[in-house]
């Protein structure tokens, strides 16, 4: 054998021996390993829409996005990949949103307890209306106050209770009879009924991508329903973008055909004289309107067009969210 043969095979022999050494193993593992980090997550001045009808206004928010599913990324596409965590925020929901966010949500299975649900506030006060079919359809109409309970859900204490338009609050605490007796939640979900009250959990009744946060407060203004979520952060990593926005950094998440690792990315209201707009659904056409800039860091800044102001699409329908202008 030939000196170049023995030189050429003991080359090929600690290569080898190099390229299966465990230590190379594990730092070629720990450099493909996804990031474990939440990506945090800010909002300012937003209207997010649910659904075409259903939105809520956001004031601001701070908060993670974290996968549903252990080991996977956030999926801007499917709004049932992620939860989104809530630091603090403030946020607003108008009293008709609140009822068909319900009915369509809560109670729309067949043997539901409630149907034809109405909300309208009046002097800080609550009004609900609806129809009781395990009690012949009767007609029912509760009158109460708002208030956050320690565990974080809502509860509308019932002052006045009203069945087929007559007042029986009276006739009910007579007869040992309170609201739960009439309204059986054991089938249904984000609602649970305690004597005279209805509790409501904010994390439940909401469609996705779910919401986990604890209410700190809540109060009634004009027609809407004004909700804080845990408290205000000592830092807010988007404070100096101006206008309206909703800004994400750290950790990997898709979008499209699209995955940006240790996420950089701002959307910003292209119009901030009104509320930034924004509806999941219909992200990409808001995108496609507006137009983007790359950072010198490789970040990306996406001036992003107000869903209510692209242009109709054969078969939509007006918006009629109750956002804030």
């Amino acid at each position: 054998m030939s000196a170049m043969v023995r030189y050429r095979i003991s080359l090929s022999l600690i290569l080898f021996a190099l390229l299966s050494s465990p230590l190379l193993n594990v730092a070629a593992q720990s450099s493909e390993a996804a990031d474990s980090r939440p990506i945090e997550f800010s909002m300012k001045n937003v209207t997010y829409h649910y659904s075409e009808p259903v939105a809520v206004h956001i004031a601001q928010l701070q908060g993670e996005l974290v996968p549903t599913k252990s080991g996977a990324i956030v999926f801007f596409d499917d709004k049932n990949s992620f939860d989104l965590r809530l630091n603090y925020a403030e946020i607003s929901i108008s009293c008709n949103a609140l009822a068909q966010v319900l009915n369509e949500n809560v109670f729309a299975s067949s043997d539901a307890p409630i149907k034809n649900l109405s909300i309208e506030s009046t002097n800080n006060q609550l009004i609900m209306k609806g129809k009781l079919p395990q009690k012949a359809d009767v007609a029912f109409e509760t009158v109460g106050t708002l208030s956050a309970e320690p565990d974080g859900r809502i509860r509308v204490h019932s002052d006045h209770v009203k069945a087929a338009h007559l007042p029986v609050k009276g006739l009910m605490d007579l007869l040992g009879i309170d609201i739960a007796g009439l309204i059986d939640t054991k089938k249904i979900h984000g609602i649970t009924v305690e004597k005279d009250d209805i509790i409501l959990d904010s994390e439940q009744i909401l469609p996705a991508p779910r919401i986990k946060g604890k209410v700190a407060a809540v109060h009634i203004s004009g027609n809407e329903i004004v909700l804080t979520f845990g408290m205000p952060q000592a830092s807010n990593f988007a404070a100096k973008q101006p206008g309206n926005y909703m800004a994400f950094r750290h950790s990997d998440m898709r979008f499209g055909k699209l995955t940006m690792h240790d996420a950089d990315l701002i959307m910003i209201d292209m119009d901030p004289r009104d509320p930034f707009d924004f509806f999941l659904d219909h992200y990409q056409e808001q995108l496609v309107a507006g137009y983007t800039k790359s950072t010198p860091q490789y970040g990306l800044r996406a001036y992003t067009r107000d869903y209510n102001k692209l242009r109709p699409r054969p078969g939509s329908k007006p918006s009629t969210s109750s956002s804030k202008r």
